[in-house]
């Protein structure tokens, strides 16, 4: 994965949290955005499922279901209306074979210094989900600084054939 850091943010200390673990955060030192960050590595993922009349899911179509879990889980209750990016977009913004955002209001246990959230979720086949969590009171101050701040991070371009380290 790559990461960039937007112009005017920080990075934040992570702070353990049993909604929804993250690796990292960034967020504007006025307060308007923070950022948190998870990724799971599909190698990493273990599926303890015991129905013995179906197969047991495999890790690269899990995907949509763990998306609406995280959202289970992060959000107040309520319907967190969610929208699929088309897959040319997903590819072409976020390296990703599949993304997906929701609006929320944010469960306190989150986060409880914001009121509003956006989950922002992508999969890239054979290799990893990657959640980022934007979290901000005020949609419509937080509105360019979401635009300038989605693609921060992205899955890494593959290496093209012939390419060192490429097939």
């Amino acid at each position: 994965m790559e990461f960039t850091l937007p112009d005017g943010f920080r990075e934040l200390p992570v702070q353990v949290n049993e909604l929804l673990p993250y690796e990292g955060a960034i967020g504007r030192p006025d307060g308007t955005l923070e950022i948190r960050y998870a990724i799971r590595p599909l190698a990493r993922i273990e599926v303890d499922y015991e129905d013995p009349h179906s197969a047991k899911p495999e890790p690269n179509h899990m995907f949509p279901l763990m998306f609406q879990a995280i959202i289970g889980r992060i959000a107040r209750h309520g319907h967190n209306p969610s929208t699929d990016y088309p897959q040319d977009q997903a590819r072409s913004r976020f390296g990703a074979d599949w993304a997906a955002a929701a609006i929320f209001d944010v469960d306190p246990g989150f986060a409880s210094e914001q009121a509003h959230g956006l989950l922002l979720a992508m999969h890239k086949n054979q290799l990893a989900d990657a959640y980022a969590v934007f979290l901000f009171d005020d949609y419509e101050q937080a509105k360019p600084l979401l635009d300038q701040t989605l693609e921060a991070l992205r899955f890494a371009p593959e290496p093209a054939e012939g390419v060192p380290g490429g097939g």
